[in-house]
């Protein structure tokens, strides 16, 4: 059911100059969607980061935004899609700590975008018999340890569908984030396994109906692949390509990149090998390696991911008592002092600075403000 909330949660991404982060700060700031559509200019204005050019184009751009999100509303209900709103609990924990989170995302399937034990899968498009029985293997000893894994990948060609395909074989369940709106499929031969999917798994997007599988669409959907997922792995890659960028997102959100080595002659082992040799992403030859490195318990039964820390006051706050002690702290020592992954500290950092309470400064270092 589509709330009015939730409405204006989907207008709010049809207006023109507001993007995945100033839309949160949007909301921060007046408390819900509705207001910022209700908001007079003069106080949009006064939104850290809008400024009067951007105001007048909120102002001017929300009437055709309602309008258009009516449209995807009837789209929606139509079509039985799912929507996730970042303003609700059952938001995906994982993508909710990603400042660039989308505000909105389409969904249609069984699986659990949060559940307990994610990983990514991406590589080339032109994958090799080397980089398929890797994914397959991979894949299917992760099947056999645990069960209930979510396999989630783009359903491009080669590695991403290789995936998809392996996790079905396996009964895991598997999500697609797609580039485009849920009115299509690309690309076209792979409608069947999409169908496939969107019974033990998903296809998710936050692009609404109608949207085009544009080049520049596969990029932002990487930060989903990345976002959503305890860890991403990179099976096969040229020196570029979108799974390197995708591996880039996952590596600046805190969460764990890992990568098969391959000859130093193979073009598509070029972007793993190099990946390793700059420390973005942990040297695997196996699922057991994989588990060993995440620390995953092939015994223990699964537990909510998700984790909430709540204060009584500012003041009372461990980084801003750790940040008055020390003076600064660097994040990756703040996340030792504080036995906290990365990426949950990165999201409570970006509220802290957000409502003015500390200061980001180069090389990851944090200071009070």
């Amino acid at each position: 059911m589509i709330t009015d909330e939730r409405f204006y949660l989907i207008g709010l991404t049809f207006l023109k100059g507001v993007g995945d982060v100033l839309a949160r700060h949007l909301l921060q700031y007046f408390g819900s969607a509705e207001e910022v559509f209700k908001a007079k200019r003069s106080f949009l204005e006064k939104v850290p980061g809008i400024g009067v050019y951007t105001a007048e184009q909120i102002e001017n751009a929300r009437t055709g935004a309602l309008e258009r999100a009516e449209k995807e509303v009837s789209f929606i209900d139509k079509n039985k899609i799912r929507l996730y709103a970042i303003t609700e609990d059952d938001y995906p924990c994982r993508l909710k700590e990603c400042q660039d989170a989308p505000v909105v995302f389409y969904y249609k399937g069984h699986a659990d975008p949060d559940a307990a034990k994610i990983i990514s899968i991406v590589g080339t498009r032109r994958i090799s018999d080397y980089g398929r029985k890797l994914t397959e293997t991979l894949v299917g000893d992760l099947s056999a340890m645990f069960p209930d894994l979510l396999i989630v990948s783009g359903l491009a060609y080669g590695v991403d569908v290789c995936a998809h395909r392996s996790a079905l074989k396996k009964n895991l369940p598997t999500i697609g984030v797609l580039a485009h709106g849920l009115d299509r499929i690309y690309p076209a031969v792979h409608r069947n396994i999409a169908a496939g999917m969107i019974e033990t798994g998903g296809l998710l997007t936050d692009f609404v109906s109608g949207t085009n599988p544009d080049r520049e669409n596969f990029l932002r959907r990487n930060r989903l692949v990345a976002g959503l997922s305890d860890a991403t792995i990179v099976v096969e890659s040229a020196e570029k390509g979108g799974s390197l960028v995708t591996a880039d997102i996952a590596f600046s959100y805190g969460r764990d990149v890992y990568t098969f080595p391959g000859r130093v002659t193979d073009e598509f082992s070029a972007g793993c090998n190099r990946l390793i040799q700059m420390n973005k992403a942990g040297l695997i030859g196996s699922a057991k390696d994989l588990v060993m490195s995440l620390c995953w318990d092939a015994g223990a039964k699964a537990q909510p991911v998700q984790q909430s820390i709540d204060f009584q006051e500012k003041s009372d706050h461990p980084i801003i008592r750790l940040l008055t002690e020390k003076g600064m702290f660097q994040i990756n020592d703040l996340a030792a002092e504080m036995n906290l992954p990365v990426h949950r500290l990165s999201s409570m950092l970006f509220e802290l600075e957000l409502e003015g309470y500390i200061k980001a400064l180069p090389g990851g270092i944090y200071k009070l403000n």
